[in-house]
């Protein structure tokens, strides 16, 4: 199981931009899982269903299930937010997770960058950032590929994706 990440500052494109390279990696062959950081509280779960209940009245976790798919919701109650190494080890094998946003881990990144964001780059202070995804030109040595280059992008991702043990060892050494 490889591991990449894509990271850059809200609005710049990420999930737009995943939401166009999963279809192109699995059209390949690839199983893909996606983690996404989220900064605030969010909810996959519709108020007044019986799991939403469930949660509120107080379970630590909620797995709902049915003959299309399973979902676990973990609530922290308190706890801290979980590290990307706890996450990852409670996803099924694939061949490719791609994590969106978690910038501050030390995992390897292609930074999504747009011009009209008229934000900075996380490139060249983020040490983990190893490929560029913009749509605009950017000084460095580092492959960079158009925003709209789906292949390109989809490329420099395998490319620069490493096992899960090493982002592991990496997250542990540096965490």
């Amino acid at each position: 199981m490889k591991v990449i990440g894509l990271a850059g500052w809200s609005g710049a494109g990420k999930t737009t931009l995943l939401t166009r390279v999963i279809p192109h990696l699995t059209e390949r062959g690839l199983r893909v899982s996606v983690i996404k950081h989220a900064h605030h509280a969010f909810d996959v779960d519709i108020p007044g269903k019986d799991s939403w209940r469930h949660r509120e009245a107080g379970a630590a976790e909620v797995l709902v299930s049915s003959t299309r798919r399973w979902a676990l919701m973990h609530e922290l109650r308190g706890a801290g937010e979980p590290r990307l190494p706890e996450l990852l080890a409670k996803l099924a094998r694939v061949d490719l997770v791609i994590i969106e946003g978690f910038k501050r881990e030390p995992h390897r990144k292609i930074e999504v960058h747009r011009a009209a964001n008229g934000k900075p780059l996380l490139f060249p202070d983020d040490p983990g950032v190893v490929g560029i995804a913009t749509d605009t030109a950017v000084e460095t040595t580092l492959p960079t590929a158009h925003l709209d280059d789906i292949e390109a992008i989809a490329a420099m991702m395998q490319r620069s994706a490493i096992s899960v043990e090493d982002v592991l060892a990496k997250s542990f050494s540096e965490g």
